[in-house]
């Protein structure tokens, strides 16, 4: 019996051959979705994102980061099993949407302030929409309806923060197995492999800081040393963040206008519609409407048309938000990429990401369920 294999690579040159042979078929729908995604990347994405990039390498010059993470250390440990540099991470993912944490995740594994799968768990609870789309795109703009705010981001949210608890037992095997030990017994509070919280080659951690020391003084401590470390002047540091945060916007631009352009041509092709009809079977199997498979599929792969998609669907409010709570969760394959792309300079894996996503999704659908009675818009 002659089995034959497909190479996921061979797969991916099969599936990009297809995507060509289509666009040399539409030459004229390739132009006007390119447009289109260039139009959603400089209209909505890089005024939104840019600054947030600029700020963020900003901070870890100037030491802030170093600053947060001996601050929220106690808190961050217990919860996610995290340093508490990651609390930073935290405020800025959820402050600035995808794929901000993923980015800051990826800068502080370069410095060696987490170790991998400290950087999966990070990552995969810090991609999240930002409260400005969230509320100003997809309430107001898609269901016009601001009263569906409180509700969508409960659920997208309070999903996201289980999804953190759910994660600090992830990699607990390997964490276990390369921690430092005596005789075979685990050493408690042994420092991180990369440092912990210190910068690579600080000496720092050397001194032992007195007792009587509070932790915001320890906290000011870190992140002056660590800007000590660094040594850019502040003109040299802006320069350097700019640069790398323009470098940064370029490849979220070009995987928004890919997407856009690979949405048009599935679209022109059939193939949505295939499994968009394969999908209404599964949905009336659990009697959600049939209309909300296209919002489904459109949100597998760009999450701002899956979610303006189940604002039009017309198939009653409860399950419209419910099915843009699973679009803003799962954050489409076009945010997978843009993940999948900053993490591939680091040892972390993508693995980790993808069933945290889905996972992520289907709460944050199931919260929509749950807190409607309590925060759903008023009839």
């Amino acid at each position: 019996m002659l089995r034959v294999m497909i190479h996921p690579l061979s797969l991916t040159a099969l599936s990009a051959l297809f995507i060509a042979l289509l666009m040399a078929v539409y030459p004229d729908e390739t132009l006007y979705s390119s447009l289109r995604g260039l139009s959603i990347w400089w209209q909505v994405l890089f005024p939104a994102l840019f600054p947030f990039f600029v700020i963020s390498e900003l901070m870890l010059g100037f030491g802030i980061v170093h600053f947060f993470g001996k601050l929220l250390d106690p808190l961050m440990r217990p919860l996610f099993r995290l340093p508490g540099i990651g609390g930073f991470v935290v405020a800025m993912g959820y402050m600035s949407g995808y794929p901000v944490g993923a980015r800051l995740t990826s800068q502080l594994w370069e410095q060696r302030l987490i170790t991998r799968n400290e950087g999966e768990r990070l990552v995969a609870f810090t991609t999240t929409s930002d409260p400005i789309f969230l509320i100003g795109a997809v309430s107001v703009g898609f269901f016009h309806n601001v009263a569906l705010a409180p509700l969508l981001a409960a659920a997208h949210y309070g999903s996201g923060f289980l999804i953190g608890l759910l994660m600090r037992f992830h990699g607990m095997r390997e964490d276990s197995a390369s921690a430092p030990t005596i005789g075979g017994t685990p050493v408690p509070n042994a420092p991180s492999p990369y440092g912990a919280l210190e910068p690579h080659g600080s000496k720092s951690g050397r001194r032992p800081t007195p007792r009587s020391k509070s932790r915001l003084y320890i906290a000011l401590h870190a992140m002056h040393e660590a800007r000590l470390l660094d040594g850019r002047s502040l003109g040299k540091l802006l320069q350097d963040s700019v640069q790398s945060a323009l470098k940064l916007m370029i490849v979220v631009g070009g995987l928004v206008v890919f997407f856009s352009v690979v949405m048009e041509m599935l679209t022109h092709a059939g193939l949505v519609s295939a499994l968009a009809e394969g999908l209404r079977l599964i949905f009336s199997l659990f009697g959600l409407p049939a209309a909300l498979a296209d919002a489904s599929i459109f949100g597998l792969f760009e999450v701002t048309l899956g979610a303006r998609a189940a604002g039009m669907a017309g198939t009653g409010l409860l399950h419209q938000a419910a099915i843009a709570a699973w679009v803003l969760s799962w954050g489409g394959l076009s945010v997978h990429a843009q993940i999948a792309s900053l993490i591939s300079r680091t040892t972390m894996r993508y693995q980790p990401f993808l069933a945290a996503r889905l996972l992520h999704a289907f709460l944050a659908s199931g919260m929509v369920y749950l807190l409607w009675g309590w925060l759903g818009p008023p009839h």
